[in-house]
């Protein structure tokens, strides 16, 4: 199995490559802290999108700040290695920062995907995407499962 987990500046060069040949370069980003049905059933429906699926996986520091102390339950490692995985994945970076705009600058997606709890006004680097011709789509979520169900019902189970 190759190694899908790239830094910033090798994903920039394989998306350069990719475009190249014509491929269709799909991007998502999150924190992926405990993977669930929702977001394989996401990640699938992103890479049918296009022909590559890069993902920008926050930084353990990241979600610290983004989710609270207690986060992430999994190293960026470990989830980096959980993602890599997935026959939908292609290409996973780690990324410090809040959010994915400076990865979604250098790499030029054709279409960026998020989950349906964004609104595309609020996706970082969607008014950039959508300024040379690239798409934004919202992924719709499938009910009933979030990090933060799962995280709750642990909680509720040990404390019974």
């Amino acid at each position: 199995m190759k190694d899908k987990v790239k830094g910033l500046a090798a994903v920039k060069k394989i998306a350069e490559s990719l475009r190249k040949r014509g491929e269709r370069i799909v991007f998502t980003n999150g924190c992926f802290d405990i993977l669930h049905v929702g977001h394989v059933d996401y990640l699938a429906k992103a890479r049918k999108m296009g022909d590559v699926l890069v993902i920008g996986l926050n930084s353990d520091l990241s979600v610290k700040r983004l989710k609270g102390t207690e986060r992430p339950l999994n190293s960026q490692v470990d989830r980096a290695k959980v993602l890599s995985a997935l026959s939908s994945v292609d290409y996973v970076t780690i990324f410090d920062e809040d959010t994915p705009e400076r990865l979604i600058e250098k790499i030029r997606p054709d279409i960026l995907v998020k989950g349906g709890d964004w609104k595309e006004a609020n996706i970082a680097g969607a008014a950039f995407v959508k300024s040379y011709g690239g798409k934004v789509r919202i992924v719709p979520f499938v009910k009933g499962y979030s990090t933060t169900l799962v995280v709750n019902k642990l909680r509720n189970w040990v404390d019974e």
